[in-house]
């Protein structure tokens, strides 16, 4: 499959999925959503996919939003009167749009936040997520890296949540994300001062993993990245990321307990025989379960 804004290349089971308009510092476009979306999908569909790293090209990450007036932020809307942002001007969504036809072609087109359905895409991922903050992470550029697992930057990274300059939200589910990730009080900070951070200041607050230089940043994704899959059960790994990320958000640990139940029964019959019996013989494991077929347990 052929990309506009992005480069898709897998070496040894890791994804290197980089944001790859680099003229424009990676800015974001709808172009770039649905291609985002789309390579989340093939990822988790794809065996051969253990994990990915998601990086830029050249000197940023991704410097949010195309607003060039010649941009493509409004690509591939058809409404007449889509704006920067790919929304259509001429509909009046409400609450019930959002519930009643969120799968509705007009809603999914000129309403529905595009970086949110990244962040979508990005959650339901079954594949280990590192974001490898290369350079400017900004707008959306910052977002859409909250439902990645992990995030490392290199120092010259500088991260913002620059909403409130536009006069504009943070999107791309940022409000759910965020929050869990560095605090309520600390992400009140950071989208009300639309400060631009440095990376020291964003690991200090939580957000980052790790900050190392600029030559070392995708070495030491990849290292990490490694030591998620080597030896590790591809089903296991999937339900993993699944159950930290819908069960620390469920209303009760009862329904944890539903879910871990579940996921336990269905894993100790199949690669839990084989990490069992590896364990015993003091051998590297040969699990066979695939993360495409998941047993269902939510």
């Amino acid at each position: 499959m052929a990309y506009e804004t992005l480069d898709y290349a897998v070496e040894d089971g890791i994804l290197t999925l980089t944001l790859n308009r680099p003229a424009a510092l990676n800015s974001f476009t709808v172009t770039m959503a649905e291609e985002l979306i789309a390579a989340y999908e093939r990822a988790s569909a794809d065996d051969d996919v253990a994990a990915i790293v998601v990086t830029g090209a050249g000197r940023a990450f991704c410097a949010g939003m195309d607003l060039s007036a010649g941009g493509d932020g409004a690509r591939g809307v058809d409404h007449r009167g889509s704006n920067v942002f790919g929304l259509d001007e001429s509909l009046h969504p409400t609450p019930a749009d959002l519930r009643d036809r969120f799968e509705d072609p007009e809603i999914v087109a000129g309403v529905r936040d595009t970086g949110g359905r990244v962040s979508l895409a990005v959650y339901a991922c079954t594949k280990p997520v590192i974001g490898a903050i290369n350079g400017a992470a900004v707008g959306i550029g910052a977002t859409m890296t909250l439902p990645m697992d992990i995030r490392i930057a290199s120092e010259n990274a500088r991260i913002g949540f620059v909403f409130g300059r536009l006069g504009i939200v943070p999107e791309a589910a940022s409000s759910w994300f965020l929050p869990r990730i560095v605090g309520i009080s600390r992400a009140l900070e950071w989208v009300y001062t639309a400060d631009i951070l440095s990376a020291r200041e964003a690991l200090d607050g939580g957000l980052l993993r790790s900050v190392v230089p600029a030559d070392a940043l995708l070495d030491t994704a990849y290292g990490l990245a490694r030591r998620f899959v080597d030896h590790h059960s591809p089903v296991a790994t999937a339900l993993m990321r699944q159950m930290m990320w819908r069960n620390s958000a469920a209303p009760h640990p009862v329904e944890a307990h539903r879910v871990d139940s579940l996921a336990m029964f269905h894993t100790s019959v199949a690669d839990g025989k084989e990490g069992v019996a590896a364990f015993l013989d003091k051998r590297p494991p040969q699990f066979r379960g695939r993360a495409s077929e998941l047993p269902e347990v939510f």
